[in-house]
Protein backbone atom coordinates (compact mmCIF):
# COMPACT_ATOMS: atom_id res chain seq x y z
CA UNK A 1 0.00 0.00 0.00
CA UNK A 2 1.35 3.42 -1.01
CA UNK A 3 -0.04 6.02 1.38
CA UNK A 4 -0.53 9.73 0.69
CA UNK A 5 2.22 10.57 3.19
CA UNK A 6 4.72 8.92 0.87
CA UNK A 7 3.09 9.89 -2.42
CA UNK A 8 5.46 9.34 -5.29
CA UNK A 9 7.87 7.32 -3.17
CA UNK A 10 8.45 3.58 -3.13
CA UNK A 11 7.12 3.16 -6.67
CA UNK A 12 10.09 1.98 -8.73
CA UNK A 13 12.00 -0.96 -7.19
CA UNK A 14 15.32 0.34 -8.51
CA UNK A 15 15.03 4.14 -8.48
CA UNK A 16 13.76 6.52 -5.77
CA UNK A 17 11.38 9.40 -6.37
CA UNK A 18 14.42 11.69 -6.62
CA UNK A 19 16.00 9.52 -9.29
CA UNK A 20 18.67 8.00 -7.06
CA UNK A 21 19.66 4.34 -6.94
CA UNK A 22 17.58 2.50 -4.39
CA UNK A 23 19.47 0.54 -1.75
CA UNK A 24 19.35 -3.23 -1.75
CA UNK A 25 20.38 -5.91 0.74
CA UNK A 26 21.97 -9.23 -0.14
CA UNK A 27 21.41 -12.39 1.86
CA UNK A 28 24.94 -12.93 3.10
CA UNK A 29 24.69 -14.41 6.58
CA UNK A 30 21.43 -16.32 7.03
CA UNK A 31 20.77 -16.88 10.73
CA UNK A 32 16.99 -17.28 11.03
CA UNK A 33 14.34 -18.93 8.91
CA UNK A 34 10.88 -17.76 9.92
CA UNK A 35 7.57 -19.51 9.35
CA UNK A 36 4.22 -17.76 9.58
CA UNK A 37 2.03 -20.42 11.17
CA UNK A 38 -1.19 -18.75 9.93
CA UNK A 39 -2.96 -15.45 10.52
CA UNK A 40 -5.75 -16.87 12.67
CA UNK A 41 -5.47 -15.57 16.23
CA UNK A 42 -7.53 -15.83 19.39
CA UNK A 43 -7.64 -12.02 19.69
CA UNK A 44 -7.76 -9.00 17.38
CA UNK A 45 -5.28 -6.29 18.33
CA UNK A 46 -5.92 -2.63 17.62
CA UNK A 47 -2.71 -2.14 15.62
CA UNK A 48 -1.78 -5.61 14.35
CA UNK A 49 0.50 -5.09 11.35
CA UNK A 50 -0.59 -8.45 9.88
CA UNK A 51 -4.33 -8.01 10.67
CA UNK A 52 -4.50 -11.29 12.58
CA UNK A 53 -7.88 -12.11 14.09
CA UNK A 54 -10.21 -15.03 14.86
CA UNK A 55 -11.51 -14.79 11.26
CA UNK A 56 -8.51 -13.79 9.11
CA UNK A 57 -7.16 -16.84 7.30
CA UNK A 58 -5.39 -14.97 4.50
CA UNK A 59 -2.28 -16.87 5.53
CA UNK A 60 -3.16 -20.52 6.04
CA UNK A 61 -1.83 -22.87 8.69
CA UNK A 62 1.62 -24.11 7.68
CA UNK A 63 1.91 -27.89 8.05
CA UNK A 64 4.60 -29.97 9.69
CA UNK A 65 5.45 -31.61 6.37
CA UNK A 66 5.84 -28.21 4.70
CA UNK A 67 8.16 -27.09 7.49
CA UNK A 68 10.18 -30.30 7.12
CA UNK A 69 10.57 -29.65 3.39
CA UNK A 70 12.15 -26.26 4.07
CA UNK A 71 14.38 -27.72 6.76
CA UNK A 72 15.59 -30.17 4.12
CA UNK A 73 16.23 -27.24 1.80
CA UNK A 74 18.21 -25.46 4.51
CA UNK A 75 20.58 -28.39 4.71
CA UNK A 76 20.81 -28.73 0.92
CA UNK A 77 21.56 -25.02 0.45
CA UNK A 78 23.97 -24.99 3.41
CA UNK A 79 22.60 -21.75 4.84
CA UNK A 80 23.99 -22.61 8.29
CA UNK A 81 20.92 -21.13 9.97
CA UNK A 82 20.99 -21.40 13.77
CA UNK A 83 17.38 -20.48 14.56
CA UNK A 84 13.89 -21.35 13.36
CA UNK A 85 11.30 -18.73 14.28
CA UNK A 86 7.52 -19.03 14.33
CA UNK A 87 5.04 -16.19 14.28
CA UNK A 88 1.39 -15.74 13.40
CA UNK A 89 -1.37 -15.01 14.10
CA UNK A 90 -1.04 -17.01 17.25
CA UNK A 91 1.18 -20.04 16.55
CA UNK A 92 -0.60 -22.24 19.06
CA UNK A 93 -3.83 -21.90 17.07
CA UNK A 94 -2.12 -24.12 14.49
CA UNK A 95 -3.13 -27.72 15.31
CA UNK A 96 0.29 -29.04 14.21
CA UNK A 97 2.37 -26.57 16.22
CA UNK A 98 3.76 -29.08 18.68
CA UNK A 99 4.82 -31.44 15.89
CA UNK A 100 6.27 -28.52 13.93
CA UNK A 101 8.29 -27.48 16.97
CA UNK A 102 9.44 -31.05 17.57
CA UNK A 103 10.72 -31.47 14.02
CA UNK A 104 12.65 -28.20 14.18
CA UNK A 105 14.23 -29.06 17.52
CA UNK A 106 15.13 -32.58 16.37
CA UNK A 107 17.22 -31.05 13.57
CA UNK A 108 19.30 -29.23 16.17
CA UNK A 109 17.98 -25.71 15.65
CA UNK A 110 17.19 -23.17 18.31
CA UNK A 111 13.45 -22.50 18.17
CA UNK A 112 11.80 -19.16 18.89
CA UNK A 113 8.00 -18.97 19.15
CA UNK A 114 6.22 -15.62 19.25
CA UNK A 115 3.04 -15.98 21.29
CA UNK A 116 0.51 -13.99 23.27
CA UNK A 117 0.70 -16.70 26.00
CA UNK A 118 -3.08 -16.83 26.29
CA UNK A 119 -5.69 -19.58 25.87
CA UNK A 120 -4.20 -21.42 22.84
CA UNK A 121 -0.93 -21.95 24.73
CA UNK A 122 -2.78 -23.03 27.87
CA UNK A 123 -4.79 -25.83 26.32
CA UNK A 124 -4.06 -29.17 27.98
CA UNK A 125 -2.83 -30.84 24.79
CA UNK A 126 -0.44 -27.98 24.05
CA UNK A 127 0.96 -27.85 27.57
CA UNK A 128 1.51 -31.60 27.61
CA UNK A 129 3.32 -31.40 24.29
CA UNK A 130 5.55 -28.57 25.46
CA UNK A 131 6.42 -30.37 28.67
CA UNK A 132 7.45 -33.42 26.67
CA UNK A 133 9.72 -31.27 24.47
CA UNK A 134 11.14 -29.53 27.52
CA UNK A 135 12.64 -32.75 28.83
CA UNK A 136 15.02 -32.96 25.87
CA UNK A 137 15.21 -29.44 24.45
CA UNK A 138 14.79 -27.04 27.38
CA UNK A 139 17.76 -24.84 26.40
CA UNK A 140 16.88 -24.80 22.70
CA UNK A 141 13.32 -23.47 23.00
CA UNK A 142 12.40 -19.84 23.72
CA UNK A 143 9.03 -18.10 23.86
CA UNK A 144 8.82 -14.42 22.98
CA UNK A 145 5.75 -12.99 24.70
CA UNK A 146 3.91 -10.05 23.19
CA UNK A 147 3.43 -7.49 25.95
CA UNK A 148 2.37 -4.31 24.19
CA UNK A 149 2.93 -2.30 27.37
CA UNK A 150 3.99 -3.03 30.92
CA UNK A 151 0.91 -1.17 32.14
CA UNK A 152 -2.16 -3.47 32.08
CA UNK A 153 -4.53 -0.72 30.98
CA UNK A 154 -2.41 0.22 27.98
CA UNK A 155 -1.82 -3.41 27.04
CA UNK A 156 -5.57 -4.09 27.18
CA UNK A 157 -6.19 -0.97 25.12
CA UNK A 158 -4.43 -2.76 22.27
CA UNK A 159 -5.47 -6.36 22.93
CA UNK A 160 -8.85 -6.26 24.62
CA UNK A 161 -10.16 -6.18 28.18
CA UNK A 162 -8.67 -8.84 30.42
CA UNK A 163 -5.94 -9.85 27.96
CA UNK A 164 -3.12 -8.71 30.25
CA UNK A 165 -4.24 -10.95 33.12
CA UNK A 166 -4.70 -13.96 30.83
CA UNK A 167 -1.24 -13.39 29.37
CA UNK A 168 0.30 -13.24 32.85
CA UNK A 169 -1.26 -16.61 33.68
CA UNK A 170 0.43 -18.13 30.64
CA UNK A 171 3.76 -16.52 31.49
CA UNK A 172 3.55 -17.77 35.05
CA UNK A 173 3.00 -21.31 33.78
CA UNK A 174 6.03 -21.00 31.48
CA UNK A 175 8.06 -19.59 34.40
CA UNK A 176 7.04 -22.35 36.77
CA UNK A 177 7.86 -25.05 34.21
CA UNK A 178 11.31 -23.62 33.54
CA UNK A 179 10.87 -22.40 29.97
CA UNK A 180 12.93 -19.54 28.57
CA UNK A 181 11.05 -16.30 27.88
CA UNK A 182 11.77 -12.98 26.24
CA UNK A 183 9.39 -10.09 25.57
CA UNK A 184 8.34 -7.95 22.62
CA UNK A 185 6.85 -4.56 23.47
CA UNK A 186 5.83 -1.46 21.56
CA UNK A 187 6.73 2.21 21.64
CA UNK A 188 3.26 3.53 20.88
CA UNK A 189 2.91 5.93 23.78
CA UNK A 190 5.87 8.27 23.41
CA UNK A 191 7.73 6.92 26.43
CA UNK A 192 11.49 7.16 26.48
CA UNK A 193 13.38 3.91 26.10
CA UNK A 194 14.59 4.24 29.69
CA UNK A 195 11.09 4.73 31.08
CA UNK A 196 9.72 1.79 29.10
CA UNK A 197 12.46 -0.52 30.29
CA UNK A 198 11.99 0.63 33.88
CA UNK A 199 8.31 -0.27 33.60
CA UNK A 200 9.11 -3.72 32.26
CA UNK A 201 11.68 -4.18 35.03
CA UNK A 202 8.98 -3.58 37.65
CA UNK A 203 6.66 -6.02 35.91
CA UNK A 204 9.32 -8.75 35.76
CA UNK A 205 10.28 -8.24 39.39
CA UNK A 206 6.64 -8.42 40.52
CA UNK A 207 6.11 -11.80 38.86
CA UNK A 208 9.58 -13.29 39.19
CA UNK A 209 10.20 -13.41 35.45
CA UNK A 210 13.89 -13.95 34.69
CA UNK A 211 13.98 -11.53 31.76
CA UNK A 212 16.53 -8.73 31.43
CA UNK A 213 14.69 -5.43 30.81
CA UNK A 214 17.86 -3.73 29.57
CA UNK A 215 19.00 -6.39 27.12
CA UNK A 216 17.63 -5.56 23.64
CA UNK A 217 17.29 -9.22 22.68
CA UNK A 218 15.36 -10.09 25.86
CA UNK A 219 13.11 -7.01 25.94
CA UNK A 220 12.62 -5.90 22.34
CA UNK A 221 10.81 -2.58 21.91
CA UNK A 222 9.49 -2.17 18.37
CA UNK A 223 8.64 1.11 16.65
CA UNK A 224 5.10 1.34 15.33
CA UNK A 225 4.80 0.34 11.67
CA UNK A 226 2.59 3.19 10.50
CA UNK A 227 2.57 3.61 6.71
CA UNK A 228 0.81 6.98 7.04
CA UNK A 229 4.01 8.55 8.42
CA UNK A 230 6.36 10.05 5.86
CA UNK A 231 9.77 8.40 5.77
CA UNK A 232 12.79 8.91 3.50
CA UNK A 233 13.69 6.41 0.82
CA UNK A 234 16.95 4.56 1.36
CA UNK A 235 19.50 5.06 -1.39
CA UNK A 236 22.85 3.40 -1.96
CA UNK A 237 24.47 6.56 -0.58
CA UNK A 238 22.60 6.21 2.73
CA UNK A 239 24.87 3.46 4.02
CA UNK A 240 27.80 5.86 4.21
CA UNK A 241 25.70 8.80 5.41
CA UNK A 242 24.15 6.75 8.21
CA UNK A 243 27.33 4.82 8.92
CA UNK A 244 25.41 1.57 8.55
CA UNK A 245 26.07 -1.63 6.69
CA UNK A 246 23.44 -3.48 4.64
CA UNK A 247 24.71 -6.58 6.43
CA UNK A 248 23.05 -5.29 9.62
CA UNK A 249 19.56 -5.20 8.08
CA UNK A 250 17.13 -8.01 8.85
CA UNK A 251 16.80 -9.27 5.28
CA UNK A 252 20.57 -9.90 5.17
CA UNK A 253 20.13 -12.66 7.73
CA UNK A 254 16.58 -14.01 7.46
CA UNK A 255 13.70 -15.08 5.25
CA UNK A 256 10.10 -16.13 6.05
CA UNK A 257 7.87 -18.87 4.65
CA UNK A 258 4.14 -18.21 4.29
CA UNK A 259 1.20 -20.14 2.84
CA UNK A 260 -1.29 -17.77 1.20
CA UNK A 261 -4.93 -18.71 0.85
CA UNK A 262 -5.55 -20.02 -2.65
CA UNK A 263 -1.91 -20.87 -3.29
CA UNK A 264 -0.77 -24.34 -4.28
CA UNK A 265 2.39 -24.21 -2.18
CA UNK A 266 4.13 -22.05 0.40
CA UNK A 267 6.28 -19.13 -0.72
CA UNK A 268 9.41 -17.51 0.66
CA UNK A 269 9.23 -13.79 1.35
CA UNK A 270 11.93 -11.28 2.14
CA UNK A 271 10.61 -9.97 5.42
CA UNK A 272 8.43 -10.95 8.35
CA UNK A 273 6.85 -7.48 8.25
CA UNK A 274 5.55 -7.62 4.68
CA UNK A 275 3.63 -10.87 4.26
CA UNK A 276 1.00 -9.40 1.92
CA UNK A 277 3.24 -7.38 -0.42
CA UNK A 278 3.70 -9.43 -3.59
CA UNK A 279 6.82 -7.47 -4.53
CA UNK A 280 8.63 -9.05 -1.58
CA UNK A 281 7.79 -12.63 -2.55
CA UNK A 282 11.01 -14.25 -3.75
CA UNK A 283 9.82 -17.65 -4.96
CA UNK A 284 8.77 -21.01 -3.62
CA UNK A 285 12.23 -22.32 -2.76
CA UNK A 286 15.14 -21.17 -0.64
CA UNK A 287 17.34 -21.22 -3.74
CA UNK A 288 15.07 -18.62 -5.35
CA UNK A 289 15.04 -16.62 -2.11
CA UNK A 290 18.79 -16.06 -2.20
CA UNK A 291 18.34 -13.01 -4.46
CA UNK A 292 18.92 -9.49 -3.06
CA UNK A 293 16.04 -7.50 -1.56
CA UNK A 294 15.30 -4.00 -2.86
CA UNK A 295 14.27 -1.67 -0.02
CA UNK A 296 11.12 -0.45 -1.71
CA UNK A 297 8.73 -0.02 1.22
CA UNK A 298 8.30 2.48 4.10
CA UNK A 299 8.87 -0.30 6.63
CA UNK A 300 12.34 -0.89 5.16
CA UNK A 301 13.28 2.67 6.02
CA UNK A 302 11.47 3.34 9.29
CA UNK A 303 11.61 -0.05 10.94
CA UNK A 304 14.85 -1.63 9.76
CA UNK A 305 17.31 0.97 8.47
CA UNK A 306 16.43 3.99 10.58
CA UNK A 307 14.81 2.16 13.52
CA UNK A 308 17.51 -0.49 13.69
CA UNK A 309 15.01 -3.16 14.67
CA UNK A 310 15.18 -6.88 14.03
CA UNK A 311 12.73 -9.71 14.65
CA UNK A 312 15.51 -12.13 15.55
CA UNK A 313 17.35 -12.31 18.83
Amino acid sequence: MKDQANLGKFQDPFITAKGEDRAHVALNNPETLWFNTGTLCNIECENCYIFSSPTNDDLLYITADEVSDYLDQLEAREWNVREIGFTGGEPFMNPEMIEITRRSLERGYDVLILTNAMQPLMRKRVREGLLELRETYRDKLTFRISIDHWNPERHDQERGAGSFDRMILGMEWLRDEGFQMTVAGRTLWGESDADSRAGYARLYAKHGFEIDPQHPAQTMLFPEMDETVEVPEITTACWGILNKSPNDIMCASSRMVVRRKGSKAPAVIACTLLPYVEEFELGQTLKEAEKPVLLNHPHCAKFCVLGGASCSA
